[in-house]
Parts: C-alpha cells; sequence; structure tokens
C-alpha cells in the first residue's frame, strides 16, 4: 500500500546532504578500512595486487564465474549483493534489511580482496585466451549511473535518519578509494573536504529549491543531479581552461607516480576515469563488419534521462542502455556504435512496452537474469512516458544490417523468448564510439554560483544534457559578487568538452536570453537548443535573388511553360499563411468528367542548384513553424513573394494535371512547367463555408477578394466538385486499406500588438481541411511513380516501415483484456476499428482519441530515402498511407526534399537540368532531412507548450474533465478534454489523498486512490482509475516559470 506519508518519509531519503549513494548501515569501520582509505602507495596497491594473485592462484583451474560462486559461498554474501558493495550500496532498490546485514556482516578489506582476486582471475583467463584490454573492458558492467542522480523512484528509497547521515558520509568518503573504477566518480575527499562540500551542497539545493521552485515532473531528477552532482564536483577542483591532462589516463592505473603525487594535495590518488575511452575508428570499423557491434540513433527518455535506447537492427525490442556511464558522453539524437552487453547483464522485462522505458512498477526492482551463478547486476526499473514516442527520434535508414554478437562471438540468442515466468529479455549494451553528433551540443539552462571554484555550475532546464563546467571569466562581470540576481536568468551554454575522468561537461555560455518565463527568451532557447538556424540570410544568399524589382516572368521563360492564366484557380490555406505553395484547379469537361489540377510553386527554378542560397536551403531544410511565428527555409522575399502564389498575380509552378471521372478514377496524367494567375485565396473557413452550403450564393462581402475574369459562382462550384471527388478518392484510400491517426492539436489567438495568448482551442480538422490533402497525396504519389521510374537510383521518396510487431500483440493483449474489439493486423483494419469499436456517446471522442494515442506507440517515424541507397522495394511502401511509392513534392517552399523532388521531375521531363548529385549525396540530405524534421515537430511541441504555460498563468487555474490514458504505480496519464494536453498527475502529490495501491492483472494496470472523507463519520472514499476513467482536473500554474500542472479534483460521493 502506497501513502503520501509514505511517500513523504521516502523523499526524506532524496534529500541533497543525504548522498544518493549511501545505505542505511554502513560497513565496519576496521583498521584495515582506515589503513587503505587513506593509504594509497604504489607499494601498498602492489600488495594488493599480490595478495589478490595469492587467493586467485587457489582458485586456478576454475573459471572465473566458479571462483567467483566459491568465493561468495565462503563469505555467505549473496553475489548480486557482494558486487553492490563496491557501488556504495547505490543501487536504490534493493535496500532491505537482509540486503544491509549481509553488507554490514563483512568488513570493508575482505570485500575488496575479493574483488580484486575476482579481476584477477579473470584478468589471467582472459590473457591466456588472447583477449585484448579494450575486450575485457567492455566485459565489466558500467555501474556507475547513480552516482549521476540516477535514482528516480522516491518510493524506492528508505529514509535514513539525520543521526546516520553524517556518519554514512565519512565512511563512505573512506569506502571511495577501493571501489571499482568503473564506479568512481570525483576525487576523493578528507572528512574535513568531504564536511564542507556538503554544507555547500546543502546550501546551493535550499537556494535553488528557494529560487526556482519545480513543477512534480521535474522535481526528483532536479533535485537528485544537483544535489549530488554539487557534492561531487566541489570534491573535484579543475581548471576551467583547456582539456583535463588526465584525459589518456588508463583506466586501470590504480599507482600514482611522484609527479602524481606532487599534483595531489595529500598524497590522494589522480583522478579516476569516470567513462570508457572511445574505440579507435579502425576498431569500430571491423566490429561493425563482423556485427559484434551496433550503429543506431540514441533516444533518452526525456522523463527518466538515466534511460537510453537505440533502435535494434532486427526491428524487434530497442536495445537498453542504463544510465549515464553507459551512454559514455553521447547525447540524444547522436549516431553511436553500441557493444552488448553479456546475457546475464541483460534487463528483464514484463512486456515490449516495458521496452521503450513503460513501467515503473516497484515489482521489477529485480530484473536482471538470475543465472545459476547468481551473476547479476542490477538495473532501475523504467518510468513510462506515456507520450508521442517518436516526437524525440527519428530512425533513419541504418547503413549496418547485423547480427549481434556476444563478446565470444557467437550469435546472441533470441531476446524475444519469455522467460519460464513469463518475462522477456531485453539487450542491454553500452556506447563505444560516436558516429556523429547530431545534437546541438547547446542547453538552455541556469547559472549556479560555486564558492571558491574557478567555475559556475550551468544546470539545463533539460536533463538529458549533462551540468556543465563554466569558468567565471565567461559569466557575467558581476556574477561572482551578484550570483543572486542571475538566479531566474536564462543562459545558453555550449559544450566544448567532456572528459572522461569528468561527470560534468565543460561549456561556454553563448548569450544571456532574459528572464524565465518571458515567451521571447525561451523562445529563443529553444531554437538554439534544437540547432535552428534562426539569423537573418546574408549577403552572398541574398545575392542569389532575383535584382530587378518588381519581378516579372520573362518571356523566354513563358515560351517553355503551359499558360493556364486563364484557367480558375485558387488557393486554400490557414488563414495567417504567406507561404502559398499549392493551388486547386476543377473543371468540368463536356462528358461529364473533370480536369483536376494541382499547381505547386516552381520554386527550383529560383534555387539554382549548387550555389549560395541553394546550400542555406538545404542545410536548414525545413521552415519552422512555432506558435507566434516562422524561421523559413528560404528568404523572405521568396517564400513570401516570388515563390508564393499570390492572388492575381503571374506565377511559376509546377502542375500535375488529371483527367478524372466523378468517381475519382484517374483516365490520364500530365506534368509539366506551368504559368498561373490564382483568382483567389480562400481560407479553411472560407472552403468550408463554400462547401456546407452549395445552394446558397455568396457575395464578394463573404470572401476574400475575387479576381473579375472569374465569378463567385464558378469558384463555388469547383470547390463543390473537388470536395466530392475529394470524398470519393478518400473512401477508396480508406477502403483499400489506408490509416490516419489524427491527434488533438492546440491553437492559440494571440493579441495583436503583443503576440501574447488571449484564447486556445483544440484544432478541427474539417471537410475544408480533407479536400486540400486527398489531391495533395494525389499528387505526391503520382510524381514518386514518375521519377522512380526514371530515376531508379536517384529518386528521393518517403517511406514508413510497419509498426513493432512485438508492441502491437502487447498493445493488442491490452485492448483484448479491456474489452476493445480492436484489429491491429493491418492499417486498413486499425482506421476501421478505430472508428467503430468506441461506442457513440458523448465521450466516444476522447476514448478514441486516448486509443489513437495508444495505438501512435508502436508506429515508427516516416523518412526520406535515396531509391538506390535501399535495394530493397518491399521496404519502399509507406504502411499508413498503404501505398507503394510515395514522396514529398507538394511543399517547396517550406521543404528541401520537395526541391530535389522537382530537380528530377524537370529532369525527367527535359525541362530541367540533370541532378548534379550521386546516391549517396541524395542519401545524405534525406538524411539529413529527416533529422531537422523531427527537431522541426520538436520545436513546434515546445512552442505551443510554452503558449499553453504563458496561457495557464494568466488565465488560470482552467477546470476540465480528463480521460485516463496510462496507469503506473504511483501515477497516471490524463488527457484533458477541453485543451487536447496531456499531463501526468502524481498520486503522492495529491491533496486530500489518504493512500493509494496499484495492481496490475495481465496488461490492465490499475490504481485505487482512498480519499479521506470530508465527514469524519463517513468511510473513506475509494476512487478507481484505469484507462479511459473520467476524471475532473484543474490546472494550476506552478512557480517555476512556463510551468503548470494538473490537479485531479476530489470525485462527488456516488461518482468513484
Amino acid at each position: 500500500m502506497d501513502s503520501p506519508r509514505q511517500c513523504k518519509k521516502a523523499n526524506m531519503s532524496r534529500e541533497p546532504k543525504r548522498s544518493q549513494n549511501q545505505s542505511s548501515t554502513a560497513p565496519q569501520k576496521d583498521a584495515y578500512a582506515r589503513l587503505l582509505s587513506q593509504h594509497s602507495s604504489s607499494k601498498f596497491s602492489l600488495y594488493l595486487e599480490q595478495y589478490a594473485k595469492d587467493v586467485s592462484f587457489q582458485g586456478e583451474g576454475q573459471g572465473p564465474s566458479t571462483l567467483l560462486k566459491a568465493q561468495s559461498d565462503r563469505l555467505n554474501i549473496p553475489q548480486r549483493k557482494k558486487d553492490q558493495v563496491f557501488n556504495d550500496f547505490s543501487d536504490s532498490s534493493d535496500f532491505s534489511p537482509s540486503s544491509m546485514k549481509s553488507k554490514g556482516e563483512e568488513s570493508s578489506l575482505s570485500l575488496y580482496m575479493e574483488k580484486l582476486s575476482t579481476r584477477s582471475a579473470q584478468q589471467d583467463c582472459e590473457r591466456k585466451q588472447g583477449v585484448s584490454d579494450r575486450q575485457r573492458r567492455g566485459q565489466r558492467r558500467d555501474t556507475a549511473t547513480s552516482h549521476d542522480g540516477d535514482i528516480e523512484s522516491g518510493e524506492e528509497l528508505i529514509s535514513l535518519k539525520p543521526s546516520d547521515s553524517k556518519k554514512h558520509q565519512k565512511q563512505q568518503k573512506k569506502n571511495k578509494d577501493f571501489k571499482d573504477t568503473d564506479s568512481f566518480v570525483g576525487r576523493p575527499q578528507s572528512p574535513k573536504k568531504a564536511n564542507k562540500s556538503g554544507q555547500e551542497r546543502e546550501k546551493m539545493t535550499k537556494s535553488k529549491k528557494k529560487n526556482q521552485p519545480k513543477h512534480p515532473d521535474e522535481e526528483k531528477s532536479r533535485e537528485e543531479t544537483f544535489g549530488h552532482e554539487a557534492d561531487t564536483q566541489s570534491s573535484r577542483p579543475k581548471s576551467p581552461h583547456g582539456k583535463d591532462k588526465t584525459l589518456q589516463q588508463p583506466r586501470a592505473a590504480s599507482t600514482n607516480s611522484p609527479a602524481d603525487k606532487s599534483k595531489n594535495k595529500g598524497g590522494r590518488r589522480s583522478k579516476k576515469q569516470v567513462f570508457e575511452l572511445y574505440m579507435m575508428s579502425e576498431e569500430v570499423s571491423k566490429g561493425l563488419k563482423r556485427g559484434e557491434l551496433i550503429q543506431g540513433q540514441l533516444r533518452i527518455n526525456p522523463k527518466k534521462y538515466h534511460e537510453a535506447f537505440i533502435p535494434s537492427p532486427d526491428d524487434t525490442r530497442d536495445i537498453f542502455l542504463d544510465g549515464i556511464v553507459a551512454r559514455n558522453r553521447a547525447l540524444n539524437g547522436d549516431i553511436v556504435v553500441v557493444q552488448i552487453l553479456p546475457r546475464e547483464q541483460w534487463k528483464v522485462v514484463r512486456s515490449d512496452t516495458d521496452c521503450e522505458g513503460a513501467s515503473e512498477s516497484e515489482s521489477q526492482r529485480d530484473n536482471m537474469v538470475q543465472t545459476a551463478l547468481k551473476k547479476t547486476a542490477h538495473v532501475p526499473s523504467p518510468d513510462v512516458i506515456v507520450e508521442d514516442q517518436y516526437s524525440d527520434q527519428d530512425e533513419l535508414i541504418r547503413a549496418v544490417h547485423s547480427t549481434s554478437l556476444t563478446d565470444t562471438g557467437e550469435p546472441l540468442e533470441d531476446s524475444s523468448t519469455p522467460q519460464s515466468n513469463g518475462e522477456l529479455l531485453q539487450k542491454t549494451a553500452k556506447v563505444v564510439y560516436i558516429v556523429e553528433k547530431k545534437h546541438s551540443r547547446a542547453a538552455t539552462g541556469f547559472l549556479r554560483f560555486l564558492p571558491d571554484k574557478p567555475f559556475a555550475m550551468f544546470s539545463p532546464v533539460d536533463h538529458r544534457v549533462p551540468r556543465i563546467n563554466v569558468p567565471l571569466a565567461d559569466c557575467p562581470e558581476d556574477f561572482t559578487f551578484r550570483p543572486s540576481d542571475y538566479t531566474n536568468t536564462l543562459f545558453i551554454c555550449r559544450i566544448t568538452n567532456w572528459a572522461a575522468d569528468s561527470n560534468f561537461a565543460e561549456g561556454q555560455l553563448a548569450k544571456t536570453l532574459g528572464q524565465a518565463g518571458e515567451i521571447e527568451p525561451e523562445t529563443e532557447g529553444i531554437l538554439t537548443e534544437y540547432d535552428i538556424d534562426f539569423s537573418e540570410f546574408s549577403d552572398e544568399v541574398l545575392d542569389c535573388l532575383p535584382k530587378n524589382l518588381p519581378w516579372t516572368i520573362p518571356p523566354e521563360e513563358m515560351g517553355k511553360r503551359r499558360d493556364l492564366r486563364k484557367e480558375c484557380i485558387f488557393t486554400i490555406d490557414p488563414a495567417t499563411a504567406r507561404d502559398l505553395d499549392d493551388a486547386l484547379s476543377c473543371k468540368q469537361l463536356p462528358d461529364g468528367n473533370f480536369e483536376l489540377g494541382v499547381h505547386i510553386a516552381d520554386v527550383s527554378y529560383f534555387v539554382e542548384e549548387g550555389n549560395t542560397l541553394d546550400a542555406v536551403a538545404s542545410q536548414r531544410a525545413t521552415s519552422v513553424y512555432m506558435v507566434q511565428k516562422v524561421i523559413p527555409m528560404l528568404p523572405r522575399l521568396l517564400c513570401e513573394e516570388l515563390c508564393s502564389l499570390n492572388p492575381l498575380t503571374d506565377r511559376l509552378t509546377f502542375s500535375v494535371i488529371w483527367k478524372i471521372t466523378p468517381e475519382g478514377k484517374i483516365l490520364s496524367e500530365w506534368f509539366g512547367r506551368s504559368v498561373i494567375r490564382s483568382c483567389v485565396k480562400l481560407s479553411y473557413d472560407h472552403a468550408q463555408s463554400l462547401i456546407e452550403a452549395p445552394e446558397k450564393m455568396f457575395s464578394a462581402e463573404e470572401l476574400p477578394p475575387v479576381d473579375p475574369e472569374h465569378p463567385i459562382d464558378e469558384i463555388h462550384q469547383a470547390v463543390l466538385n473537388l470536395h466530392s471527388i475529394a470524398k470519393n478518392l478518400r473512401a477508396q484510400r480508406f477502403s483499400g486499406g489506408a490509416l490516419r491517426l489524427d491527434q488533438l492539436k492546440l491553437s492559440f489567438t494571440l493579441d495583436k500588438e503583443t503576440m501574447m495568448p488571449q484564447g486556445c482551442y483544440v484544432y478541427q480538422y474539417r471537410d475544408s481541411n480533407k479536400l486540400v490533402e486527398e489531391f495533395m497525396l494525389l499528387a505526391n504519389i503520382a510524381t514518386a511513380h514518375h521519377i522512380h521510374r526514371r530515376f531508379p537510383e536517384l529518386a528521393l521518396l518517403r517511406r514508413h516501415p510497419p509498426p513493432k510487431a512485438k508492441m502491437v500483440d502487447e498493445l493488442q493483449e491490452l485492448c483484448d483484456q479491456l474489452g476493445i474489439d480492436i484489429d491491429l493486423s493491418s492499417a486498413g483494419a486499425l482506421h476501421k476499428s478505430l472508428n467503430t469499436a468506441l461506442g457513440d456517446d458523448e465521450y466516444s471522442t476522447a476514448r478514441k482519441e486516448v486509443l489513437t494515442h495508444m495505438c501512435s506507440r508502436p508506429m515508427q517515424m516516416a523518412m526520406y530515402f535515396c531509391t538506390g541507397a535501399l535495394k530493397q522495394e518491399q521496404f519502399f511502401k509507406h504502411y499508413a498511407l498503404n501505398v507503394p511509392l510515395y514522396t514529398h513534392f507538394t511543399s517547396p517552399i517550406r521543404r528541401y526534399a520537395d526541391i530535389i523532388v522537382h530537380r528530377l521531375l524537370a529532369s525527367s521531363l527535359n525541362c530541367g537540368p540533370n541532378l548534379g548529385l550521386s546516391t549517396e549525396e541524395v542519401q545524405k540530405q534525406a538524411s539529413h532531412c529527416n533529422d531537422k524534421k523531427t527537431l522541426s515537430k520538436r520545436v513546434q511541441e515546445l512552442s505551443s507548450e510554452l503558449f499553453f504555460g504563458v496561457f495557464v498563468k494568466d488565465c488560470g487555474p482552467l477546470d476540465s474533465e480528463a480521460m485516463v490514458m496510462g496507469v503506473l504505480d504511483q501515477s497516471f496519464d490524463v488527457l484533458v478534454l477541453r485543451y487536447g494536453v496531456q499531463k501526468r498527475i502524481y498520486c503522492k502529490f495529491v491533496a486530500g489523498l489518504d493512500s493509494f495501491h496499484h495492481r496490475k492483472v495481465g496488461k490492465k494496470s490499475e490504481l485505487t486512490l482512498v480519499w479521506t472523507p470530508e465527514d469524519p463519520k463517513k468511510p473513506p472514499l475509494e476512487q478507481v482509475i484505469s484507462i479511459f476513467t473520467l476524471v475532473e482536473v484543474q490546472l494550476k500554474a506552478d512557480p517555476a516559470p512556463m510551468k503548470y500542472s494538473a490537479v485531479l479534483k476530489r470525485p462527488e460521493e456516488g461518482k468513484s
């Protein structure tokens, strides 16, 4: 039974002045332990090594595992618990009276000797077999994750008594010298200095809490990292200038030279490496070819930053990286090479969704494989991310398709095989090389003063980025004297170096943004952090634009194109759009069929391949749409004027024109360069009005300015015809197996002067939107087939891989247990069942939204690719659209991929030069477009979150119904129906809650909340929380800038 009281008690154990690395019971302080912690001479180290060899000699002939077991049996210490002694009892999930008793029984020296003997025996064995030092290092489990504040769940900690805390701090410092090098963080301290750093840490943490209160979502990770890391850092003073001289120090070095001793006061040992050195590139190449290493894009859990994943080459469950040490200084989005850890260190999970970071179950504390020899290492149980899983990732085409090998060179067994208890194995790995640093290495955050240090500590807002040491010389001039003035100031910091022997990166401040909580500084921070180029276009770029303004189409160009200026052609776009890159036409023919055209701005005419403008556009790759502004891919002269299909103006276009029946059957098709003159700029609202009133005669005042050549009635009829054909095409697409997963999108009304949010609403996707979408899809599909036929090795297409099968199976099982009749066998079956399975009452739409969200989790991202780089045509397919070939042709003003497609199309029609790119260059650009599209989407989401945070602060509290969309052990996620936002509610923060408890039957998770009765004479009120449960919430602004919480309201009697 979990209760707020218990949670509060557990939270006490997380206070910064008590390091997370301490247990409730310290090992004995015997004479040998004191000697060992104080003495670090090379002679003594040699003595210890010799002792270890002597001990290992007794067990010669036994493998390391046998020796390990024998010694464990002799000492009566279970292997799992014994290993944890050298991690300073850092595994938060393994606190139990029995384990603490076992840990306390043995002297520190005995345990150290045992560790040394085990390692020595293993090294001797490996040397006999010719194992390299690097391979030997790779076989060891990195266990230092908790030293970086990786403990996430406060409920898993046993609270320490205040009187025990100081005792543990002293003992921990004494034990630190004989920790395994893998788990060493920071330089050993004297007890006096340790106490000082503890005080500094406590002071800083109190100041932090006072000045920057935290939102519950961030409270745990922020407190844990700042409190502990400040302590670790203050024990390790370091020059802020230049790279650390000990960067290349061998990991296993355990003795000091005289020079080292002179550097380290009191004869302390030199700094030990926190991270492994990276492999050499030649070694990596060979490992990838042999299949011993795996390449992939790193994805770090944004809500529990010590968890990271890379996609598995066989498209089963993701490979898990546990902790900061395993990531080896790689950041979110980086392309990395990993080495699979030995099978006994793989993670045991209950379901495939757990492999994505989808459980916070306390019942999974002991979730490593228990081998016959009990040779295990523990992975903290993961927290859930019930959100758009692919918002932070876009899995690119992997150049290396390899079978994972163990360190013995044998193929790994199928990790999907269930254990006897029904659990599943997930491979774990560690980073050995960074192929490409996709992350910008820039972060938004706050600066913290550290007394008596030559640097300040930069704390990123994004917990996935490490703390950064910034030289005081790089800080504002008065920061040292008035640090409190900068408590709420937002900075941008760039990482310049991250040494292998430091938990912290080094960096420089790039810019002071302004006060946290203000829209413009926050927006600039988001753009910089996600590497969005929002600078003004240079003179070299602007020199590539036409000089003679106002620009007119040259007569010689008119002669090369089909003249469509007399046709009834119009645009339909959002009311605020200024970059109009698509237009439509629909003319009825005498035979009853239609001539239907899609006309796209001919951007490639203005953006010449290979010039400076082209280089900048290819680098930006996409326009970025934020709530209050657009960061354009092209200069505004092009995207808002010369290329934009503005009304009553001659414009250059690329057209695809079909002869089509009223039912949507295509009879003929024409592609070519053209000239159009749009007769009106319709908004989606205008088009919707025309669709909804087919018989009405619209007046000129009800529409924007219209070309007098085309009466309003003609435009109205064209819109109605387009709508009719679009409905037929749409019906055919979905009956043919297409899928659309609509998710709620929040829109804002802004004050025209201040650009602050005045109101917000859920965007309505209506028939006018569907009309435009249908013909854009048709044009894209037609173009894909055309360029692939002509350039089978060079076409830039867009594919969408099917969802991850194992996660689909998990979801199917959950839906079956929830009583939802849903068919996940194909895209079409899913679409059909989504629209029929959830009833027709007032909450059926909300249930569909929740289910849509659940169904989106197994989905993969669509991606650009070059056909010559991916030989198997079965992989070209677009899963959601259920078409064999697809591309992007219809938005060249805002997407660079479309410009390449236009160039291919022009070349295929002999109305443009051949594309000057090779297959490899097209593939490289496709990958870059994928990256930029992912970043752009994330920036758009963050901009929306930013404005909604301001709206809640200015207009809140806001009441709304909410529907539960995911249930965890101590929290649950809700979809706030009125605003379409998703929030997590933590049970321990719910006011008026007496207790709560969790149970899971099969895949179905359920929380029971017990409310304290308002009338003491009445019994407690119970409320059951499961998927689709309706609750009442209130959105309230947090003290922290831009943050808000969803507060669960007490249910009414009889409605629980």
